[in-house]
């Protein structure tokens, strides 16, 4: 059963969407229902959001709010954006059944209150994702993220090469597929970052459109670290290396601290101009996540 999640900036509920979900108590019976299985996120127009379908999650368990009685957390993993919002309505079609059935239009917002969460079918659900998913898995753009034939396994391969239709009805295969994730990350963090390594400041693209630097995870997937620009990082491969093994990290201002006495003098020189501040993405709200930048710097300060 899948379903859909409103989430809003400034809602006044305690949500960090990438982790959790933070709801009130006349929503536990339908979030009950939908443990174990993959969920939506929709931003309403309220508060300025961009009434459409943003990311995808898969909800692992409810707890309770210690902290306000009735309310409760869904607690979710696998957490992927989309390449771009889907509209929630392309020319006047709703993107879910029930609000199809509407024969009024004006009835539409009326019909969702007191739904913040909802069931939506199968059949809908694969169809906005693989919408949200159109430029990663389109072949027209494998080479960029590092989808073209030289770079994935036979399942990915299978998964890619699929007709459209046929991609919805795997495209729970998809979204815990590593390459095809991880292509959406580069394709994210590179995008975010202009094709630009963060502390070296070189920017190297090639004919095919495909860029020299690397999208360089700061908080391990393997430690519980989310696909999510936030924690993420465009490096050339020579820093991807050391930003790896943690002999270089970061400050909480985006300076780039240095393993003096295990980094080669001539590869120091590389980062001289980007000491004081690494070069960041010109949206502050893709800006590294500070407190997964803190994970990293830990294991820099014990290497």
């Amino acid at each position: 059963m899948k379903g859909i999640f409103d989430t809003k900036a400034n809602s006044g509920y305690d949500d960090e969407i990438v982790r959790r979900y933070h709801f009130p108590p006349q929503y536990r019976t339908v979030a009950q229902q939908l443990i174990g299985d993959w969920i939506v996120y929709r931003e309403p127009q309220r508060n300025g959001g961009r009434r459409a379908y943003i990311a995808v999650a898969r909800v692992q368990r409810i707890e309770a709010d210690p902290l306000r009685a009735g309310y409760s957390y869904a607690l979710v993993d696998e957490y992927l954006p989309f390449d771009r919002p889907v509209p929630f309505a392309n020319n006047g079609a709703y993107a879910e059944a029930a609000l199809r059935e509407i024969s009024n239009p004006s009835r539409v917002g009326a019909y969702l209150q007191g739904k913040s969460i909802r069931i939506v079918s199968d059949a809908d659900f694969e169809e906005i994702v693989r919408a949200g998913l159109g430029e990663t898995i389109g072949p027209a753009n494998a080479v960029r993220p590092e989808l073209d034939p030289y770079q994935f396994d036979e399942e990915t391969l299978d998964l890619l090469g699929a007709p459209p239709a046929e991609q919805e009805r795997r495209i729970e295969q998809i979204l815990v597929n590593r390459k095809i994730r991880e292509a959406s990350f580069r394709r994210h963090v590179c995008e975010a970052y202009d094709n630009r390594c963060a502390v070296t400041g070189l920017r190297i693209v090639n004919g095919g459109g495909k860029a020299e630097v690397q999208a360089a995870h700061i908080w391990s997937v393997a430690s519980g670290g989310p696909d999510v620009v936030q924690n993420g990082l465009a490096l050339s491969g020579t820093a991807h290396w050391l930003f790896d093994r943690h002999l270089i990290s970061l400050t909480d201002d985006y300076g780039l601290l240095v393993s003096h006495n295990k980094v080669p003098a001539e590869l120091r020189s590389l980062f001289s101009k980007h000491l004081d501040r690494i070069h960041l993405p010109d949206d502050p709200r893709l800006w590294p996540h500070r407190s997964y930048v803190a994970r990293h710097r830990e294991a820099f300060s014990s290497t």
